[in-house]
């Protein structure tokens, strides 16, 4: 009786099955459940679950054999519900693996970068309209107004009670009005994202003979499995327009297309150019969407019908389910490194989808990096080459000002100066021209350093081991790693001698000011990213630009990158040799990428250009290599320098930061890692030393470097290091993975 028992029980619990549910917690584990009775659930299915108290979204996973059976599933819970967003696409299930495995962080971290918008995987609530029915009942007056309201929903179109009022110029009770009389009906509209779809038939721009020759050739690797092709491209060569033909190769072949920017807010003359070429704009992803753009957007991903989306690297994490093509724009551009949360390169991690979904990849840049350079030389990635400009526009001339031998002059009014009489004169020979100039010091605010001329007390932020930026604009003197900001104080923290306080150095706000002294009547304009406060007032200033409404830019690295002004023909470098020092192994590579592209910002139509280096070091490597126009021989001493010193590329690096509130803590762990530390032939472990900032959030954070040889299991080797620390006391361990910030 009990055997039959027994064996009745074990033969229904035979029928049940059970899946894997990850969940987008900072968690290793995936969990257990078992599947309802009639409920069907397919790998990536996304679902609601239960755990503890809570119920929480989560994705069917893979493999369910490889469940842990140690549990009998008499003992799981339920899944509770069956979402009816589209499941998870395979590729993308084995990104989001290869991320975690790869970068070291919990999967349920990088599960959360794929489904940031719990929202979108919910019915979108439809949205309520109205349109006409019938004319005026018997006995309803016939008014101006309601005949206004009639006039506009003579078309028989479904608006919104607010919009309709809003055309017809009306109250809303007039709508009501005609509403309750029958006259107009209530209808439900489904809510999606309004875009129409890109024409790749519409007339596209007019191609040079190499841009043609360089478009077929990214042509032909539609459809035709996984690519790598490095578009490497003069600036003003039109390489935007080339690939460009790419995408449109895509979208006929029925195909999503992905084109990823760094820093996508910035990118107004893009989406123009965009909607230039195929008669829309595409769906965006970024920061700045609202949160019921960002659901829509999600969604349309996810259901086909955002054909062409372009984003900042998030963007690489959306839900594709016919993705034929991924184009990585500035593809050398630092910001494509994820530096909080999961630490990534989105860049590398595109390249790795695209081999994933067995689809090309164009990287696109004037300045490519070493790493893509070097993966062409040994064939792992195809080159396109762009060597001119479109057109007849030509390459700016570059020329430096030794600033040892032409010092900046007094200002008129007796202060300090920072632009020479070299650079002064062209600047006003350029405005008399009736051409327009740029201004370059990539530095923000108005001064990077303010001390005491009394004691020398320098003013330091609270949370962090860094100086506080003075930003006369605003008043405030700010921390730009952790926001921290407060007034100028009127005497001095450490002497309290009064009004002893000094700005050291120059920011963009200090060079606007010397412009308005040294050239009062041209208009001016001061572009940084603290005084561009989103996309439409990114779009106003560009416009102002291109529409010669403005006479002299003075800006930050934010005027560096793709932007097309006909008539800039000059561009002054302040400072050329800010960047070109530090512990930053791409400090000389990230100076050549940024001194180039905004070189590239002069003489990009018809009237000629000239770039002006000030710089105190014109031997240097870096600014030798502006001045001959030679990249090549540059990147090829980059890369003689980094192979001596057995650096990345040609070893394998990684950061370990240990950080916590409390400095005795975090060196007693540092202290017990380095006693633990990986031995192997190969390998080297730097550290544990103070990181260059120490104090970062009000966090004490200590560093560990870790060289390998390539052939080396890095991620193996740190995983048994790290994995058995525990994280007390607020203790955290960061793993970077390719560093490309040591601060």
């Amino acid at each position: 009786m009990c055997s039959h028992a027994q064996s009745g029980v074990a033969n229904k619990e035979a029928d049940i099955e059970r899946v894997r549910v990850l969940l987008p917690l900072p968690l290793e584990a995936i969990y257990d459940y078992a599947v309802p009775e009639g409920m069907v659930l397919e790998p990536g299915a996304i679902v609601e679950v239960p755990l503890g108290s809570r119920l929480l979204i989560g994705v069917v996973w893979d493999d369910a054999e490889a469940a842990g059976e140690s549990l009998p599933i008499s003992r799981l819970k339920p899944v509770h519900t069956r979402l009816p967003a589209a499941p998870l696409p395979q590729a993308l299930r084995r990104l989001i693996e290869w991320v975690a495995r790869y970068t070291l962080a919990p999967i349920g971290n990088v599960l959360r970068m794929a489904i940031p918008v719990s929202a979108a995987l919910r019915p979108e609530r439809p949205q309520r309209a109205l349109r006409r029915t019938s004319d005026l009942p018997e006995g309803l007056r016939e008014t101006p107004a309601r005949n206004r309201v009639l006039a506009v929903a003579a078309d028989g179109l479904a608006r919104t009670a607010s919009d309709m009022a809003r055309e017809a110029g009306v109250g809303p009770s007039v709508v009501k009005g005609l509403a309750d009389a029958g006259v107009l009906e209530w209808v439900e509209l489904p809510v999606h994202l309004a875009l129409a779809p890109p024409d790749p038939e519409q007339d596209g721009f007019s191609l040079g003979p190499a841009q043609q020759t360089a478009a077929d050739q990214l042509r032909s690797r539609i459809g035709q499995g996984f690519s790598a092709t490095l578009l490497d491209g003069v600036t003003g060569s039109g390489k935007t327009e080339v690939y460009f033909e790419a995408v449109a190769e895509a979208l006929r072949a029925g195909q999503q297309v992905l084109v990823l920017q760094p820093e996508i807010a910035l990118s107004s003359q893009w989406l123009a150019r965009f909607e230039a070429r195929f008669g829309t704009r595409p769906a965006e992803w970024h920061s700045e969407l609202t949160p019921a753009q960002r659901r829509l957007t999600w969604r349309a991903v996810a259901d086909g019908s955002a054909r062409v989306v372009v984003g900042a690297r998030s963007a690489l994490f959306l839900p594709f389910t016919e993705l034929g093509l991924i184009v990585v724009d500035e593809e050398h551009d630092p910001a494509y490194k994820q530096e909080e949360g999961v630490i990534y390169q989105a860049r590398d991690m595109a390249v790795l989808r695209a081999s994933l979904e067995q689809i090309p990849i164009v990287l696109a840049s004037a300045t490519p990096s070493l790493e893509s350079v070097l993966n062409v030389k040994v064939g792992k990635y195809d080159a396109v080459h762009l060597s001119l400009r479109h057109g007849s526009a030509e390459l700016p001339k570059v020329e430096t000002v030794d600033l040892r031998r032409d010092p900046p002059p007094r200002l008129p009014n007796g202060a300090r100066g920072w632009l020479s009489q070299t650079l002064r004169d062209r600047v006003q020979a350029t405005l008399e021209a009736g051409e327009q100039a740029l201004l370059f010091l990539n530095r923000r605010g108005y001064a990077p350093l303010t001390l005491c001329r009394a004691c020398g007390h320098r003013l330091q932020c609270p949370n962090c081991t860094t100086w506080l930026v003075e930003h006369r604009l605003t008043g405030r003197l700010q921390c730009h790693h952790c926001g921290h900001a407060s007034r100028l104080p009127s005497h001095c923290p450490s002497c309290e001698a009064e009004d002893s306080l000094a700005a050291c150095g120059p920011g963009v706000e200090r060079l606007d000011e010397e412009v308005a002294l040294l050239f009062p009547e041209a208009r001016r304009l001061l572009l940084s990213s603290d005084v561009l406060t989103g996309p439409a007032a990114t779009d106003e200033v560009m416009r102002r630009i291109r529409e010669r409404e403005v006479d002299l830019v003075v800006g930050t690295q934010i005027v560096a990158k793709g932007h097309h002004f006909p008539w800039l023909t000059l561009v002054g470098v302040v400072d050329a040799d800010l960047g070109l020092a530090g512990g930053d192994l791409r400090a000389g590579e990230r100076s050549f990428q940024l001194l180039h592209q905004v070189s590239g910002r002069a003489g990009r139509a018809e009237r000629p250009g000239q770039v002006l280096l000030q710089t105190y070091e014109p031997e240097h490597p870096v600014i030798h290599a502006l001045v001959a126009g030679d990249r090549d021989a540059f990147l090829e001493r980059e890369a003689d320098a980094r192979r001596q010193g057995s650096l990345p590329p040609f070893t394998r690096l990684a950061a370990l930061i240990l950080s916590a509130p409390d400095p005795t803590i975090v060196d007693t762990a540092a202290t017990a890692l380095a006693r633990s530390a990986p031995r192997a032939e190969g390998l080297q472990v730097l550290g544990p030393a103070p990181a260059p900032l120490a104090v970062l959030r009000g966090r004490h954070r200590r560093r560990f470097l870790i060289k390998a040889r390539r052939d080396l299991p890095l991620q193996t080797l740190l995983r048994d290091w790290v994995g058995p620390v525990p994280l007390r006391g607020g203790l955290r361990i960061q793993v970077d993975i390719d560093p490309y910030s040591f601060l």
